[in-house]
């Protein structure tokens, strides 16, 4: 049978124009900018890549349900359908709107947190650890050892080293370790997915240790589809079976729906824990919104459960990983190390081998993204010292473990032609890579700094 180029699953309804620049205007912004893509205006970006975080094209069932959301305060029909597509998604008894997915952490981690607590994790990222952070609690991370490495193939990349989990649990006591919490798929590793086998094992040593165990659902259906393309046994089952399955072992669900329900706003946390349950609650009340609306409009509930429905459908999810893999198997093609396999919702371009004259103290990934958005418009982040770095006791920097340029796709926004377009320019500043300069930080916020930091371009 003869293979054929998977299509976009979808017609385009409405379209929004993009403003061109040129080489010169684009050098001069992002200098203003203070060589951080996130204080850039939109408008003077040609192809945004920044994040798949509510910048998804919405469907027309979706924008039907925006006129057909129930705006009353409480007991909105919209909630009611809302809870009962995450329910039957999730399994969960409690299910809390929320109005995106880091306020779900902040009110999770503001009840369970503080000073003397720990939460494991495969890979926690930027605003999770944030919210940990905040309440004096320590964030920290046991991805398998494969997944620190961007050469190296493997199918579950995102998993959870179990036996450091273990010896993490054993050595600072499991009533000081609240919950442990999974990340499906693992977005600062690479997007790599998890296995249903690690998703069982962890469940095992919470269990053990009677710890509950937490998953960071944002990707849910992109990770249940690798599931379904790569681990034995569930090639004949749906994704919805699969997902079903995966949050079976868990106790809690934190989600950003601004990612795989393909909406705009909009997140929830979702337990079985009663008590949790009313104490969340409590503190939703005070600080998003009364329950049955949680900080969203009822409109946004309706949309959030439709993109539910629709992320489950199997030719989009083909078509969503597909796109991303194009990305990255023409780079890799050209030389352009990147981690390896793509995973699914970006392509990690490994700043360390793109630019190994540059050291992590000048943020060679800072480096790259300035360069793209120069070259050609596109914006992309830094995922690397500049987010997760911190200093030691001297000031010294201390990176993490890998430093990474992430190229988000966001769903059903660009065509192929745009992504071609992405390819060239990353293979023209690539080209040119022994030109590219080191940074140095002018400002920087206490936390979540690569927000909106400030950078001066090194001589």
């Amino acid at each position: 049978m003869t293979t054929r180029t998977i299509i976009e699953p979808f017609k385009i309804k409405s379209v929004e124009p993009i403003r061109f620049t040129n080489k010169e205007e684009r050098t001069e912004l992002i200098k203003k900018a203070g060589y951080n893509p996130f204080l850039l205006h939109a408008d003077d970006v040609l192809i945004d890549l920044l994040t798949d975080s509510g910048t998804s094209a919405m469907s027309s069932k979706q924008w039907a349900g925006i006129m057909d959301g129930d705006e009353s305060y409480a007991g909105s029909k919209s909630f009611y359908r809302f809870e009962e597509t995450v329910r039957k998604i999730t399994g969960m008894k409690f299910i809390i709107p929320t109005h995106q997915g880091r306020a779900a952490e902040k009110i999770l981690f503001s009840i369970v947190g503080g000073k003397g607590k720990y939460f494991p994790n495969n890979t926690h990222f930027d605003t999770t650890r944030a919210n940990i952070e905040f309440t004096g609690a320590e964030a920290d991370d046991f991805v398998v050892e494969v997944g620190k490495h961007s050469e190296i193939r493997a199918d579950f990349k995102g998993n959870m080293d179990v036996i450091l989990l273990e010896k993490f649990i054993k050595e600072k006591g499991k009533e000081n370790i609240p919950l442990c919490m999974i990340t499906v798929t693992n977005n600062s590793g690479g997007g790599q997915p998890v296995s249903m086998q690690n998703v069982r094992e962890v469940k095992e040593i919470c269990v053990q240790y009677g710890i509950p165990l937490f998953i960071d659902a944002c990707r849910f259906a992109e990770n249940a589809y690798f599931i379904k393309l790569r681990e034995k046994g569930y090639s004949n089952k749906s994704v919805l079976e699969i997902a079903q399955e995966m949050f079976s072992y868990a106790d809690g669900v934190t989600m950003s729906a601004k990612k795989d329900a393909l909406v705009n706003i909009g997140g929830f946390l979702a337990l079985n824990d009663e008590n949790l349950a009313m104490l969340c609650r409590n503190l939703l009340i005070v600080t998003e919104g009364f329950p049955t609306y949680g900080g969203l409009a009822g409109r946004d509930l309706e949309a959030v459960a439709q993109g539910l429905e629709e992320v489950l459908d199997e030719h989009y999810l083909q078509y969503r990983i597909r796109s991303v893999e194009y990305l990255g198997e023409r780079i890799l093609s050209a030389g352009v190390p990147i981690i390896e396999p793509p995973g699914g919702h970006a392509i990690y371009i490994d700043a360390k081998r793109f630019l190994p004259n540059i050291p992590p103290e000048q943020f060679p990934g800072q480096s790259i993204v300035i360069e793209l958005y120069t070259e050609g418009g596109i914006r992309a982040v830094e995922i690397g010292s500049v987010m997760f770095g911190k200093y030691d006791n001297k000031g010294k920097l201390i990176p993490p473990p890998m430093e990474l340029v992430r190229l988000a796709i966001p769903r059903r926004v660009y065509t192929q032609s745009h992504i071609d377009y992405v390819i060239e320019v990353i293979l023209e500043v690539f080209k040119n890579r022994d030109k590219l300069k080191g940074y140095k930080i002018t400002y920087e916020a206490p936390m979540l700094r690569h927000f909106t930091a400030r950078f001066e371009k090194l001589n």
